[in-house]
């Protein structure tokens, strides 16, 4: 062999570290946004690594850290999170926004919503694409998951033409007696990762609508949802020259939850997530003497009783057991069911489980019935659900098993054999599981389905009308959501959204829950020339 000369040693090396270079660079791993197959992400606006926090401006100081889809747990893009410097920002420019936003008339800044909403279903398939892919929810959920904003946006626009109070008669002449509801300024919202846009925008369309400005915390997992929604009802502020700080974003961890909860300035505090976190949250803004709305967990069961119409009972209890994979807050996780009809039920439920199992995957794919999982953590839970449950006596009619592939992919699990009050069975565990228990009559059903800590959602399945009123009535169910023949999850944003007891207690969405976004002031005026005292009191 020669020798090299020093021109040809130096071409060698180089050619050496090229191959280097290149080689960790295609042994690094591949974010999926650089992938043609989600080109939906940059056609959001969204980039490899992202600013996290929006407060008018795109600038963020904390960390960097990944987005990953549940499906693979391959790397989506990057975000660089806010610090709590950045939220003092944030929270300064939202504030200013308010005073500004708050003059305008009701009925111009429901013109304002109405094009969030028409912006919304111009992205309505590309926006849903990202929340199945960062959340893991099946593509028709994570499209209707944004309908659910479109639609709010909708009810929003027409409420801003109707925000009503009252005159009320006064008992001293010449004096008029009138309810006058004013914006409360500024609304944090905190969003968990399961409903990472509909849940923003069930108060978002509301607070504006009511003149407040809004600042958002969403879920750490779910980030790139938060700024592609972000980005896009930022184009709208700017089209109408108003300032972006009116709808502002921080994404971060708990210790920007702690400034947003903490904070004074915001003056309702709505709380989407664990009933263990809604505790400190709520017990912390009470603290401040701010408001709070809080959506926490919930135990939902379906009674099946005697006369139920079971063609409709299986469909029903399947979707709202598996849909989402078991992660909505209104997920069916407890069916009580009449003993005369319930190892018919058992049979139907499993036979019906078992033909979803070659439908389990990729959240995108057409086929898809059922995702994954949000995280590995979800999936220990599910696990170690699972196996308390055996030890307790209860039996796996059909499921039970993590799924041995990429991603965080579980069986959709039926359960028999254990008593209403078992431990487990009145512990919500966030999974696709589902507990069958044994009653014998309605009074037992109903005794049993208000018998958990939570009073979200509930179910009843009967064609007797006595029945009906009686689970609707202050003998039956005691929980926010009360439904006859329907499933325990699909709620319609036209009715108010939540529960009670250690659910939280807060209404959002529609009905009245435009109230908790605003404060009401009794106002009576005397246009007389003489000041009589209430209850004809005299002091001269």
């Amino acid at each position: 062999m020669g020798v090299l000369s020093a021109s040809g040693a130096r071409q060698t090396i180089s050619r050496v570290l090229l191959t280097v270079r290149m080689s960790s660079s295609s042994s690094a791993p591949l974010l999926l946004i650089n992938d043609p197959k989600y080109s939906f992400l940059k056609e959001l606006g969204l980039k490899e690594e992202n600013a996290g926090v929006f407060n008018g401006q795109w600038a963020a100081t904390g960390p960097v850290v990944e987005s990953v889809a549940p499906a693979s747990n391959s790397v989506i893009a990057k975000v660089q999170n806010g610090t709590v410097a950045d939220w003092e920002k944030a929270i300064a420019a939202t504030q200013q926004a308010h005073k500004q936003w708050r003059t305008v008339p009701a009925p111009k800044r429901g013109e304002i919503v109405r094009q969030i909403g028409d912006k919304l279903r111009h992205n309505l398939t590309n926006l849903g694409k990202l929340v199945s892919l960062e959340m893991g929810k099946i593509q028709a959920e994570g499209i209707g998951e944004v309908q659910e904003y479109v639609d709010i946006c909708d009810f929003a626009t027409g409420l801003s033409r109707s925000l009503a109070g009252q005159v009320l008669p006064s008992e001293r002449p010449g004096h008029a007696l009138l309810e006058q509801w004013n914006p409360l300024g500024v609304v944090g919202i905190i969003s968990a990762f399961n409903f990472p846009c509909a849940v923003y925008g069930w108060n978002n369309a509301l607070a504006l609508v009511c003149g407040n400005s809004c600042i958002w915390k969403p879920a750490p997992t779910t980030p790139l949802t938060a700024i592609a929604v972000t980005k896009l009802v930022e184009s709208v502020l700017v089209e109408n020259n108003l300032p972006g700080s009116l709808c502002s974003l921080v994404c971060g961890e708990g210790d920007v939850g702690q400034a947003l909860v903490k904070d004074k300035r915001v003056n309702l505090v709505s709380f989407t997530g664990s009933t263990e976190v809604g505790r400190i949250v709520g017990q912390q803004v009470q603290g401040r003497f701010g408001k709070v709305l809080l959506e926490l967990g919930g135990n939902n069961a379906i009674i099946v009783n005697d006369d139920a119409d079971l063609d409709m009972v299986i469909p029903a209890a399947v979707f709202a057991a598996v849909g989402t994979a078991g992660q909505r807050c209104t997920t069916t996780r407890r069916l009580l069911v009449h003993e005369k009809v319930y190892d018919e039920v058992v049979e139907r439920m499993t036979r019906a489980y078992a033909q979803f199992e070659s439908r389990i995957g990729d959240p995108l794919e057409a086929n898809t019935i059922i995702g994954p999982l949000h995280n590995q953590h979800g999936v220990l839970k599910y696990k170690a659900a699972i196996a308390e449950a055996i030890a307790s006596g209860g039996k796996v009619a059909y499921g039970g098993k993590v799924l041995e592939r990429d991603g965080n992919y579980v069986l959709p699990t039926i359960i028999t054999g254990l008593k209403g009050d078992a431990e487990v069975v009145i512990r919500e565990t966030f999974a696709p599981i589902l507990y069958v228990i044994k009653i014998s009559t309605l009074d037992e059903a109903i005794e049993l389905n208000n018998s958990v800590s939570q009073g979200l959602s509930s179910s009843l399945f009967t064609n007797n009308i006595q029945n009906v009123f009686k689970w609707i009535g202050p003998e039956g169910s005691d929980c926010g959501i009360v439904n006859v023949n329907i499933p325990t999850s699909g709620a319609e944003i036209g009715g108010a959204f939540g529960g009670e007891k250690e659910t939280g207690g807060g209404r959002e969405s529609g009905s009245d829950s435009w109230k908790q976004y605003m404060r009401r002031s009794t106002c009576t005026i005397n246009h007389s020339k003489q000041l009589p005292l209430a209850q004809g009191i005299k002091f001269e």
